[in-house]
């Protein structure tokens, strides 16, 4: 079958068409025709660091973790599938897992989910970590009905998903990010917009809550952290995606406030907990199909063939919205 290879990572790795066998299907997994694929920020970043990630795949590397295709083949032992079913995911470009640029994936049947029924199989491939990050975080800082969110950069994959979520818990959302477009989106979204240029922290939380939000989901990390720890309310929750800084924790031992690092790809790196990730992409389907939960997809196009424009895209800083390819 087709696939689009890395074999050199760093400024000088390329993707190059090559010819690899159609992978086996095996126990407990299935055989997944690849409809479309999504690029993820993790993809670049292995592209580009390679071994320094130790979760990079060894050369030459097929990459792509998200996707969205037809099952052809179900493996001794699967049940609630069967050849025809539509489904996603997000099962394998990174470690000893095969990717997703490819036409063809095994994946473990605890990484997939029948896929929702209204979305297109370019709209469903841009869901599976985002989606799942998201879910994960509002879920484990304990978001319910009645509650002021803050959400850190609104707009961007994980975090237009993560104002459409808390919205569907019932929460009031807030969500940062600055420009227009990135107004348009949020506030389309039903989120108030802060401009995190023009509003400081102490400014814009005073003025929408009573002492602080009761959870901040901080999709943008490192030195924002301390922006959260001072926008989050005394023993509230803050969420964050990127936690791979130094920190000082003292003001929020004072706030005796709780912080959940959300690190999707755990149960993939280390086969820990892998059901979760299907048990969410169900409830996720659920939740679009009725309605609620819709991703931005950017209106480029990308063939398997142009899978390199697709990441030089994402690495531009100018897509709006999730990045699919096509196969």
């Amino acid at each position: 079958m087709k696939a689009m290879l890395i074999k050199e990572y760093g400024e000088n790795g390329n993707f190059e068409v090559s010819e690899i066998a159609k992978p086996e299907l095996k126990a407990n997994h299935v055989l997944i025709k690849i409809a479309a694929s999504s690029v993820n920020t993790i993809d670049t970043m292995i592209k580009n660091m390679g071994s320094d990630l130790p979760l990079s795949p060894a050369t030459p590397a097929l990459l792509g973790m998200d996707f969205s295709g037809t099952v052809e083949a179900v493996g001794e032992g699967v049940t609630g599938y069967a050849v025809g079913d539509e489904v996603y995911g997000c099962a394998g470009g990174l470690a000893d897992l095969p990717g997703t640029l490819t036409e063809y994936i095994v994946a473990d049947s605890n990484l997939i989910a029948h896929k929702p029924k209204d979305l297109t199989m370019r709209e469903t491939a841009a869901l599976p970590l985002v989606a799942i990050t998201a879910y994960e975080g509002l879920t484990r800082a304990g978001v319910k009905a009645g509650q002021k969110i803050l959400v850190h950069g609104g707009s961007g994959g994980v975090g237009h998903l993560a104002v459409q979520l808390a919205k569907y818990f019932g929460a009031e959302v807030f969500a940062t990010g600055t420009g227009d477009n990135q107004k348009a989106i949020v506030e389309k979204l039903g989120a108030t917009f802060i401009d995190f240029k023009t509003e400081k922290v102490a400014d814009y939380t005073a003025k929408y809550t009573n002492g602080g939000f009761d959870v901040v989901f901080d999709t943008v990390g490192g030195a924002n952290l301390t922006n959260s720890i001072e926008a989050v309310a005394l023993n509230g929750h803050i969420s964050t995606t990127v936690s791979l800084c130094e920190l000082d924790l003292t003001p929020l031992h004072f706030k005796g406030a709780s912080l959940h690092v959300v690190f999707m790809l755990i149960p993939m790196l280390h086969n820990f907990n892998r059901n979760k990730h299907g048990n969410i992409l169900e409830t996720l389907a659920k939740i679009s199909n009725e309605g609620h939960l819709t991703p931005i997809v950017d209106e480029n196009k990308f063939s398997l063939e142009q899978v390199g424009d697709a990441y030089a895209h994402l690495a531009s800083g100018k897509a709006i919205g999730k990045i699919v390819v096509e196969h």
